[in-house]
């Protein structure tokens, strides 16, 4: 049975690429631009000419023709022949932003679900799903983490830090971008400053404000700021987020998604505040600004990193909190969904 993923852009994939490593399949795109893009990015993340993954373009508004299951990383309407084919959304987040439309959402004939949370958001968004169509999966990217599989030495090579910076802590600082208000323009430079006074800083931009990172690099290299190192979103397989949550100690973001995610990590979260409301109403034990400290720019950002880093007694409080958002944590995720591939083999077979 062929399987295939769908993204719009390239970062979206490394929801599914877990999956897809144990799978194969092909990637499916909508434009001719996109293609140009994830066969660059793609042919660069798996360079033996065997494993680049096969990318296609379709109009997937006309794809009854298309045999197999197709899994989405975008909320998409996507018009197939039920007998033919199934679709599986499995998304790329679940942080509290609006979780995209309630139309798209029923489209699907399966959603994977990492948790709780995950079921809170449908709920707040209206959708009428029913419950043979959503599949309980976990979060497919925790799965190597969790089972130990992550080497924080060589993580650490890869992205570049010295061994003369490995004495240090290591500040993963991972905004969003507009859509959200995103913090990276407001505070990028007043965090490469001032905590590598004492610590590592990496940042992570999100994918669509990477382009503003080349110009925060030169500006880093003229100040003389040493101890900053990029995170390049699109290089899922060698730079994959959960990589940097290895490597970090301590997180600061603003409305992202990694906010929830790094709860598999049990390590602190710092929230830099911003007047971004257009956000899903959730109950306290699935919001993470209940627990975690914030940054609103006035104090110093040492301080309120040095203070959740001595604070050993929250990280219970993350791991309540990762286990009220997402189902199971048991590093078997990945197996989960294989299973359900197998069982979408036998019903388009029927």
């Amino acid at each position: 049975m062929n399987v295939y993923y769908f993204a719009n852009q390239v970062y979206q994939l490394s929801y599914a690429w877990p999956l897809y490593a144990k799978t194969g399949g092909t990637f499916i795109v909508r434009k001719y631009r996109a293609l140009l893009k994830f066969k660059m990015f793609l042919r660069r993340e798996t360079p033996s000419q065997s494993r680049v993954p096969a990318v296609k373009k379709r109009n997937l508004k006309s794809i009854s023709d298309l045999k197999g299951v197709l899994f989405s990383q975008s909320n998409y309407r996507i018009k197939n022949d039920p007998a033919m084919s199934k679709t599986v959304f499995i998304g790329h987040g679940s942080g509290d932003k609006k979780y995209g439309t309630k139309a798209a959402l029923e489209n699907y004939q399966y959603l994977f679900i990492s948790g709780p949370k995950h079921m809170a958001i449908l709920k707040d968004v209206g959708a009428d799903l029913p419950e043979s169509s959503l599949i309980k999966i976990g979060n497919l990217r925790f799965d190597d983490y969790l089972n130990g599989k992550l080497n924080r030495e060589v993580l650490m090579d890869r992205i570049g830090i010295s061994a003369a910076d490995r004495n240090r802590k290591t500040v993963l600082y991972a905004p969003t971008w507009k859509w959200g208000n995103g913090t990276l323009e407001k505070y990028a430079k007043l965090f490469c400053r001032e905590i590598t006074r004492e610590h590592n800083l990496i940042i992570r931009p999100h994918h669509f404000d990477s382009h503003l990172i080349p110009k925060l690099k030169l500006w880093v290299k003229m100040a003389g700021i040493k101890h900053v190192y990029f995170s390049n979103t699109n290089r899922i397989v060698s730079n994959d987020t959960m990589h940097d949550f290895c490597i970090s100690d301590i997180l600061i973001s603003d409305t992202s998604s990694v906010l929830y995610e790094y709860l598999v990590t049990g390590k602190p979260v710092i929230v830099a505040n911003t007047d971004f409301n257009d956000l899903h109403n959730m109950p306290d034990k699935m919001n993470i600004m209940s627990i975690a400290d914030r940054f609103n720019g006035t104090s110093s950002i040492l301080d309120v990193i040095n203070r959740n880093l001595g604070d050993e007694e929250n990280s219970a409080k993350y791991t309540e909190m990762l286990h009220n958002c997402f189902y199971f944590n048991d590093g078997k995720s990945i197996d989960r969904a294989v299973d359900f591939v197998n069982r979408l083999k036998v019903e388009l077979k029927q």
